[in-house]
């Protein structure tokens, strides 16, 4: 009787594995964290445990928005992996350089240093340097955002989430320290106590007062606020959409302390949204607080698997 076993299936869904010619750290030499330690205990890490230690580019930013240049310029070169030792605003602007820098093999990854690290803290699935030694890389969507038409019109991707109207300025704060779910309903119910609503345009010309529109690539920001019910689903080409239509303000409160406490659950998720905002909106990507003027086209869309990412 024969009793050899038939050979294991191939696992023809298991990611590539990457071995990279040049890695580089970014990080804020004067970030109130410890990204410049941080960022040198990676560098050992990696010496120590890669098999073939490629070379290690320690990046110091110099002023806001260096991250942007520096990491256009690492991609560059070839099968390049950069590192943003930061939290989810300087992570924001190395994948907006790779992103900049056109079509790349570049890989991304972020090493947590700062106060807001939605991303890491949703998507990460190993330590970094761990990760980076298995050299197992996954793709990744990002959000695009598009305001204005003609010669002012500006692009620029976000790779978590992009909130207009009264999410820039509850996350900002409940982004102040460690707060836990109860300070952060006190910080809730403080921003609420001065905010308005604004008013939008929707593609059908429809007109709505809103309080809050998120669009969010990750399910969960801000540490306790758990935005859907969606699971890891880094490539799927969608994102999910949170509204909340102006109301009285106790019930906005309960929808907050409800994503604080059990989720807002089942979102709606879409590849494109539209809107015009009628009146000036601030918003916020990934942590970075912006603006846009009134009578402003808005456009969101998915840009499916945009990003080669690893950790």
């Amino acid at each position: 009787m024969n009793t050899a076993h038939a050979p294991e299936p191939t696992d023809t869904t298991a990611p590539p594995v990457r071995r990279f010619d040049t890695i580089c750290l970014i990080f804020n030499p004067h970030s109130t964290g410890d990204a410049p330690e941080l960022a040198a205990k990676l560098r050992e890490q990696l010496i120590q445990h890669l098999p073939d230690t490629p070379e290690i580019r320690m990046l110091p930013t110099e002023h806001a928005g260096h991250a942007v240049d520096l990491a256009r310029e690492a991609a560059g070169t070839p099968n390049t992996l950069i590192v943003s030792v930061s939290g989810d605003g300087g992570y924001h602007e190395i994948v907006n350089g790779v992103m900049a820098a056109g079509t790349t093999d570049t890989v991304c990854a972020v090493l947590p240093a700062g106060n807001a690290n939605d991303h890491q803290r949703t998507a990460a699935r190993q330590p970094l340097a761990q990760a980076i030694a298995e050299g197992r890389v996954r793709q990744m969507d990002l959000l695009h955002l598009s305001t204005g038409a003609g010669p002012g019109a500006q692009a620029v991707h976000a790779h978590s989430y992009i909130g207009f109207g009264l999410t820039p300025v509850v996350a900002l704060d409940l982004e102040k320290g460690n707060k836990g779910a109860f300070k952060e309903m006190v910080s809730v119910v403080r921003t609420f106590a001065r905010f308005r609503p604004f008013r939008i345009q929707h593609t059908d010309g429809t007109r709505q007062n809103i309080d809050s529109l998120l669009f969010a690539n990750i399910p969960r920001m801000a540490k306790h606020a758990i935005l859907s019910e969606a699971q890891d689903r880094p490539a799927d080409g969608r994102f999910e959409v949170i509204l909340f239509p102006h109301t009285a303000k106790w019930r906005v409160l309960l929808k907050a302390a409800r994503a604080a406490t059990t989720g807002l659950g089942n979102q709606p998720s879409v590849a494109r949204y539209e809107f015009t905002a009628l009146k000036p909106m601030p918003y916020q990507l990934d942590g970075e607080v912006r603006s846009v003027p009134a009578r402003t086209r808005v456009r969101v869309e998915s840009a499916p698997s945009a990003l080669t990412v690893i950790g």
